[in-house]
């Protein structure tokens, strides 16, 4: 073991709750809170071991501006805990984890703290531009009678508000929304309806599958309100999902003919999910016992309209950098955004042509084998809570690789914008 190597040491998550058309029990930070208490309680550290605090959250909400910093201190860090907070949309739980490495690498520190929290039921509602402009107008009027003149402009409309996340999740380069950039890449690869509808039972089944034998009781932890209510499990998930529903959901992006539909998307969901990032020497001085190496991560972007093939981008050159064919790699997690993006992805890797011109490949890379692809189901049937998700898949691959006695594992997603992170990990 090198000092500077880095390892995981452990990590936990909340349940991921689906978004139920109102805000959620849980802020931001009171999921990064949630799993964070139990995951500091059963390691043998105390509080100022800990060297930074980095967490990933896209939808940041007014009342915890830096949520980094305010999990933090209610995690009893100490007052004196550095903590930032990470924004590179879906990837922003995997980005934690990468920075921390490339501080411990460097030798600046030695144990660190990456997470990634999100309450999409939480996303602000916005109000229209119009709206804005007459409540300025109104305000910056200089005398009563202007102001009556000016309020007399009110318009019904005004009170009826955008949905901050349809904004969010719309590029403002391509104007196309995520799903739409899904039907791109379901044209480019002939995926058609029923193989993503496929895809998605599949992945719904594999969830339940997982909590009925109980695969993920070391990794979720439950949540608590206030008023003492618990919440112990993925809520999102369909275990009698089967083709003949989700062949009756309709296109959601591209009426009527499109192929992306509710039943085989990621769904919209609030969760957390930390994990301990350490150098060799912290291994060795804390008396902690690692899970896994972090051997490689590489970040890629390609033009929006397509992101959903960023995996391919960022995951190839990992395994080209490590000399490491397919069969090489036992398991895989690419987050599910959609299923056409994911069929997609195991499209290009299949296609010799695409990676001859895009990735520079001699020949194909291969086809991921579906037994190594997300074995216990993805945000399908889990959800996508976007800053965390990147985080989750780093942990759960770790956890299945060692519950499979597999030894090496490639965690990657797509990113909103037209990017992508890939992370290799190798089990200890």
């Amino acid at each position: 073991m090198s000092d500077r190597d880095v390892f995981l040491v452990d990590g936990a998550r909340t349940p991921f709750l689906k978004a139920r058309g109102k805000p959620g029990p849980f802020t931001p930070v009171d999921l990064a809170v949630q799993c964070g208490r139990p995951l500091l309680a059963r390691l043998p550290l105390s509080p100022d071991a800990i060297d930074l605090v980095i967490l990933g959250c896209v939808n940041v909400i007014a009342d915890e501006m830096n949520p980094a910093r305010v999990a933090a201190l209610r995690l009893g860090l100490g007052a004196d805990q550095v903590a930032f907070t990470m924004q590179i949309n879906c990837g922003s739980g995997m980005q934690s984890i990468d920075t921390a490495c490339r501080y411990i690498r460097e030798g600046s520190h030695e144990l660190i703290l990456a997470g990634g929290t999100e309450a999409l039921s939480h996303a602000p509602l916005v109000m229209r531009e119009e709206a804005v402009e007459w409540f300025a107008d109104v305000a910056q009027a200089k005398s009563q009678v202007e102001r009556a003149r000016r309020m007399a402009d009110l318009r019904p409309n005004f009170f009826q508000p955008v949905i901050g996340l349809e904004r969010g999740l719309t590029d403002p380069i391509t104007e196309l929304n995520m799903g739409q950039t899904a039907e791109v890449l379901a044209h480019r690869f002939d995926i058609d309806r029923a193989t993503a509808d496929a895809y998605a039972m599949t992945s719904h089944h594999r969830l339940a599958k997982a909590q009925e034998e109980g695969w993920l009781a070391g990794e979720v932890e439950p949540a608590f309100t206030r008023e003492g209510r618990a919440y112990d499990s993925d809520d999102g998930v369909r275990p009698d999902s089967d083709m003949d529903a989700l062949a009756k959901l309709k296109p959601a992006f591209e009426k009527p003919y499109g192929k992306v539909t509710p039943g085989n998307s990621s769904q919209v969901t609030d969760g957390a999910s930390w994990v301990v990032v350490a150098s060799g020497e912290a291994v060795e001085t804390q008396g902690l016992t690692p899970i896994a190496r972090i051997v490689d991560s590489e970040w890629a972007a390609l033009d929006p309209s397509v992101m959903g093939l960023a995996p391919v981008l960022a995951a190839t050159p990992i395994a080209t950098r490590q000399g490491l064919g397919l069969d090489d790699i036992d398991l895989w997690e690419i987050n599910e955004a959609f299923a056409a993006q994911v069929l997609a992805c195991r499209a290009a890797w299949r296609d010799a042509d695409f990676c001859r011109a895009v990735l520079g490949l001699g020949d194909a890379f291969g086809e991921i084998d579906t037994d190594r692809l997300n074995v216990d189901g993805g945000a399908i049937a889990l959800g996508h809570p976007v800053g965390t998700s990147g985080n989750r898949i780093v942990l759960h691959l770790v956890n299945a690789l060692r519950r499979l006695g597999k030894r090496r594992g490639i965690a990657t997603e797509c990113i909103g914008g037209g990017q992508g992170g890939a992370m290799l990990l190798e089990v200890v």
